[in-house]
């Protein structure tokens, strides 16, 4: 009895008090009733409903992916927009979006809603859509374009890890002398670290560095890399008050610190603590 079973469907949306909140999961159930009633105008006429007084992101994934399945791209791309004009910040939906015009083979729009997504003011999850998008130029081998987007992330964040996967892909990269651009990579990311007091990313930049020059360097690139690697030793600190000062407090705590071979203040130090390991080696 389907005029039955569309009541039901329709008496238990009308029970959800959808000012407060609604639940995808029924209107996503009935909207693909109608579509096996064939009444695809009834279905879309319900989730359309269903987002104007209660946008939820379940209900605008379900909405488009049952426009997809109708093949209507056209509708499908006005429902992403209307979503990511809803949620700008939802990194997902701007990778499905891409992703939706690179199954299509279309290239430029791909590109132009990753341009749009890298430029909002804030996104929940930048890590997972820039990766996106230079695996994406990867794919399509514009490597000038992926080299130009890990710039623009590092005026973003000096994260070790995109310099180190910058390396990477610079290693890759089927041109001539690519191992010294990516060299170049990493000496320039140990220099960012230097300049930013980042001690521990510059021993996981340097091992990194150390890895590849052993997978693809010589002895002596090798070498000159293990020679930029510190020593560690324990020193010994006061510990804070409870109201955030030093003074009269009497209580230390030993911790670890890094002494860089290239740092000028720290030679002497790291010249003598060279010399004792040689010691302890006789």
């Amino acid at each position: 009895d389907y005029e039955r079973a569309r009541q039901v469907y329709k008496g238990s949306i009308q029970l959800i008090p959808h000012k407060k909140f609604t639940l995808a999961k029924i209107w996503l159930l009935y909207a693909k009733f109608e579509i096996r009633q064939l009444d695809i105008n009834a279905a879309r006429k319900a989730l359309g409903s269903a987002l104007g007084m209660c946008p939820k992101d379940r209900l605008f994934k379900g909405y488009i992916e049952l426009e997809i399945d109708l093949r209507d791209i056209s509708r499908a791309r006005q429902l992403y927009a209307k979503y990511l004009e809803w949620s700008p910040s939802n990194c997902t939906a701007w990778i499905e979006f891409a992703k939706l015009e690179m199954a299509l083979s279309d290239t430029d729009r791909a590109r132009a809603i990753f341009d749009l997504a890298i430029a909002q003011p804030e996104l929940d999850m930048p890590e997972i859509l820039w990766k996106a998008y230079i695996d994406f130029e990867c794919k399509e081998e514009e490597w000038t374009n992926a080299r130009s987007l890990y710039r623009k992330l590092l005026q973003r964040t000096a994260h070790v890890k995109v310099w180190i996967s910058w390396a990477h892909f610079e290693a890759t990269v089927p041109e001539e002398g690519q191992t010294a651009v990516a060299r170049d990579v990493f000496k320039r990311g140990c220099e960012s670290m230097k300049e930013n007091g980042l001690k521990e990313e510059r021993v996981i930049l340097l091992e990194a560095w150390k890895e590849f020059e052993k997978a693809q360097g010589t002895e002596e690139t090798l070498k000159s890399v293990q020679d930029l690697m510190p020593k560690m030793v324990k020193k010994r600190r006061q510990i804070e008050s409870a109201d955030g000062g030093i003074e009269g407090s009497s209580q230390w705590e030993e911790y670890y610190d890094y002494i860089f071979p290239d740092d000028q203040t720290q030679k002497p130090y790291f010249k003598l603590l060279s010399k004792v390991h040689e010691w302890k080696a006789r």
